[in-house]
């Protein structure tokens, strides 16, 4: 017998959709424009550590988006300051108590601002949703990667050499883990070693391993090494967001986006061409901004002591 109905309660859907209308209204209230982009497009993330999901359409190939931040840098490129876009994204050979193949992502960019304004603003915004339903607004803590890793680990993963990071990997994880690359242990330690460990409560974490910079900007920290300026918050020991100081250098950027594709060729995954229009929109000109992207279904499950990613929404990969 097929199971035609919602995984979701009713009063979960209610309440998941007065948390979409909460976040609106938040925007609203702070002057940030909504944003609608598409959900298929010709190019997607290069990164080896996402997957994308592969469409045919009109006679050739696409890719629906991992999240909307392309296409919304090209907007910013445009000219259209301060927005926010609140709608579905999609990744491949994800799926489980934390993820679903489709899911519902909040992602915002502020024009002039840094990776810690907009870090204040998370934690505002998380208060207020709180706050509006009923709860008492959680803890907050700021920490540097750094901090947490020689807290966890007594190391410095910045220092750190890769022989030992490496055997640090083999003993939390397997010996396969012996010819690894730095971003790949770092990337294990941290999720097995310290995620688990962070404090209750809405927890920042910035500065991280310039390894794992993606599409944020670089610097070098007061220790003299080179980190990203990203951020990741973790909202009760689950990631919620993860957010940048936005790379706005489209050389540099398209040397990124070429790594990505070698480390997915030697890795024997799908190769992606990487996104030209959003080259071209960096070359153009980007406006110094930060901009986070947020899991909303991850929230609603924080919000209502969830277990799994299937009790918030109305129909999880499992019922369609």
């Amino acid at each position: 017998m097929t199971n035609w109905q919602p995984g979701a309660s009713l009063a979960m859907l209610r309440y998941r959709a007065k948390l979409l209308a909460d976040l609106r209204k938040f925007f609203s209230q702070h002057g940030v424009n909504e944003v609608d982009v598409p959900l298929l497009g010709r190019s997607t993330v290069t990164d080896s550590n996402i997957e994308s999901i592969a469409a045919n359409t009109l006679g050739g190939s696409g890719y629906l988006q991992t999240s909307p931040e392309y296409f919304m840098k090209r907007l910013l490129a445009a000219g259209t300051g301060d927005i926010y876009c609140l709608g579905k994204a999609f990744r491949n050979g994800e799926a489980g108590q934390r993820h679903n193949p489709e899911f519902t992502l909040l992602e915002w960019y502020r024009c002039g601002w840094d990776e810690h304004q907009l870090m204040g603003e998370v934690a505002d915004l998380i208060s207020q949703i709180y706050t509006a339903n009923g709860q008492s607004p959680v803890a907050v803590h700021r920490g540097s990667y750094a901090d947490y890793f020689a807290e966890m680990l007594a190391v410095d993963p910045h220092a750190a050499t890769l022989d030992q990071l490496q055997q640090l990997a083999v003993a939390a994880g397997s010996h396969s883990w012996a010819g690894e690359t730095r971003a790949n242990c770092l990337d294990l330690l941290f999720s097995v070693q310290v995620e688990p460990r962070l404090p209750q409560g809405l927890v920042f974490v910035y500065d991280y391993p310039a390894c794992q910079s993606a599409l944020a900007q670089t610097t070098t920290n007061s220790q003299g090494h080179l980190v990203s300026r990203r951020f990741e918050a973790f909202l009760n020991g689950m990631e919620l967001a993860n957010g940048y100081f936005e790379l706005r250098d489209g050389a540099e950027q398209g040397q990124r986006f070429a790594a990505d594709i070698r480390a997915r060729s030697a890795a024997n995954k799908p190769v992606v061409a990487l996104d030209n229009h959003l080259i071209a929109a960096l070359q153009q000109g980007l406006p110094s901004c930060a901009g986070v992207a947020l899991g909303v279904d991850r929230l609603l499950m924080q919000l209502q002591g969830a277990d799994s990613i299937a009790q918030v929404m109305p129909f999880s990969w499992d019922r369609c």
